[in-house]
């Protein structure tokens, strides 16, 4: 044996054992928003979010119309939208040894893989280097004879003629993709507790995307999947649950996420923990989403007339309520949007302000004229989500966004409707400063209000 293969022999030792003797303890690793310290204004983060969300709900959970012809095409909205990035929070750690390379990936829980960009023969830019895995002196590829590549693990998977190794192609809603080899290698994160120090796990595998093309932002390097799918990252980590906290968009502070045993959720914690069960997905146990029972919502002192059937997941597949980190606004089926936002209308004493936001059915007042009087503006009535065994009290700034334009000020419901699909969705916007916990042994979500960037 070589020296250098002592050397990486042990590296690889010590590594495994750091991980073991741990006992699977809480991995924590930092998110950063994609629109974080760019200066944009309330206004600018408001249209942005939009776009994003309309493109994402459009893109990924709504039928295309049928065409006269008899094929299909996309909705008009759709089509729009297919300029529009799909970057929410990015996840930040490190990949190879001896010297960890950094990667930024899209936190989804609605998808699996785990990929960076690798080896690049097309390329989205970004702003730090490309993974280079021929550096790695643990990296290796996998076989293409591999279970993960021979029994679903993937989409699609293949193998490479020359050697031999797992090749894989992965689309996204909006005709992006990536394909490349799956590689296995040490990732490295933050060590729980201590700023300074890091904890590597060997043997963790993702795609080296080699062909990447598509809607990405410039700030990321790829995607890392937190669905329940044995590609994800919590699968592949065997964590019976992990956690993120995100801080407040637009802000430049980051934000934690927690993979392995449980984060002590009563840490910085500013109110009741509440928590309420996963729903089976009609994909099964492995199914990339995660399905809530939504049962009511309420604004101010009125509970909007729908039933827990309006939001129930459905035979077919179709309806159903789930929660997305990928996903910037919380989204309703048009009927209860329109209702959501009479009732809105109803009860705020205020002006409505039209066109903020254009093209979109965001509802914003205006609060110009108690600003020029000198008068605080009224408070905005509550929202609440109910779920089952919990109801979710929204504070006030994880659905109302305030403004102050050249045009004026005002405020902003920030709610969406999901166009021509019938799926909920509650995004991100709403889960600002909640310490969210995935609770997957116990199928349930946990969440609690905290100063997420004091965790």
């Amino acid at each position: 044996m070589s020296v250098l293969q002592l050397v990486l022999c042990v590296v690889s030792l010590t590594v495994l054992l750091s991980w073991s003797a741990a006992g699977h303890v809480a991995l924590r690793a930092n998110l950063t928003h994609i629109d974080n310290a760019h200066g944009y204004t309330k206004h600018d983060l408001l249209r942005r979010m939009v776009a994003r969300t309309r493109a994402r709900v459009n893109k990924r959970w709504t039928p295309p119309r049928a065409h006269p012809s008899g094929g299909a095409t996309l909705t008009a909205s759709a089509s729009r939208d297919e300029d529009k990035p799909n970057s929410e929070y990015l996840i930040h750690f490190g990949v190879g040894t001896p010297r960890p390379q950094h990667v930024a990936l899209t936190l989804d829980t609605s998808s699996d893989l785990i990929w960076t960009q690798c080896g690049c023969s097309v390329c989205f830019d970004q702003p730090f280097p490309v993974l280079d895995s021929a550096t790695s002196g643990t990296q290796r590829g996998v076989s293409c004879f591999d279970p993960i590549c021979t029994r679903g693990g993937l989409p699609f998977s293949g193998c490479t003629l020359k050697d031999n190794l797992c090749f894989y192609a992965y689309s996204y809603p909006g005709n992006s993709v990536t394909t490349g080899k799956i590689y296995e290698d040490t990732f490295t994160f933050q060590a729980l507790g201590a700023s300074d120090e890091v904890t590597a796990v060997p043997n963790l595998r993702f795609g080296c995307g080699m062909y990447n093309k598509g809607k990405f932002e410039s700030d990321e390097s790829g995607i890392a999947g937190f669905g329940r799918g044995p590609m994800s990252l919590p699968s592949q980590l065997k964590a019976s649950r992990f956690s993120h906290c995100f801080t407040t968009i637009g802000e430049s502070k980051s934000s934690p996420v927690f993979l392995g045993t449980p984060a002590n959720l009563e840490a910085q914690a500013t109110g009741p923990f509440q928590s309420t069960p996963f729903v089976p997905s009609p994909d099964g146990p492995n199914s990339s989403l995660y399905y809530l029972s939504l049962k009511g919502v309420t604004v101010g002192r009125t509970r909007l007339p729908f039933d827990a059937s309006t939001f129930a997941l459905r035979g077919d597949g179709s309806g159903g309520t789930i929660i997305d980190s990928g996903t910037g606004i919380t989204t309703f089926p048009r009927a209860v949007f329109e209702e959501l936002q009479d009732e809105f209308v109803r009860q705020v004493p205020l002006p409505v302000f039209d066109a903020l936001v254009d093209d979109s059915e965001v509802l914003c007042f205006s609060t110009s004229s108690t600003t020029k009087a000198k008068t605080k503006a009224p408070a905005m009535p509550k929202l609440i989500l109910h779920l089952e065994g919990a109801d979710w009290d929204l504070p006030e700034q994880n659905y109302v966004l305030p403004f102050d334009q050249d045009f004026g000020t005002g405020m902003c419901v920030v709610i969406s409707s999901s166009g021509d699909s019938d799926i909920t969705i509650i995004g991100n916007y709403q889960q600002q400063n909640m310490h969210m916990e995935y609770d997957l042994e116990s199928n349930k979500l946990g969440f609690v209000r905290a100063r997420c960037d004091k965790l």
